[in-house]
């Protein structure tokens, strides 16, 4: 229960940071966090094939 709450109010803080700065700002940062996301996505699927087990 203490998790929910630490996770909502920390989201509650990123989500007023985000209202404040300029669209230009959190446009390129949400393409940032997406990059990262398709990065690690790609390199989780495609590592698992190319791993052995010795």
């Amino acid at each position: 229960m203490l998790f929910l709450v630490a996770a909502l109010l920390l989201l509650g803080v990123v989500m007023g940071t985000v209202a404040h700065v300029p669209l230009a700002v959190s446009s390129v940062l949400a393409a940032g966090i997406a990059l990262w996301l398709a990065v690690f996505a790609y390199r989780e699927r495609h590592g698992r094939h190319t791993r052995t087990t010795d």
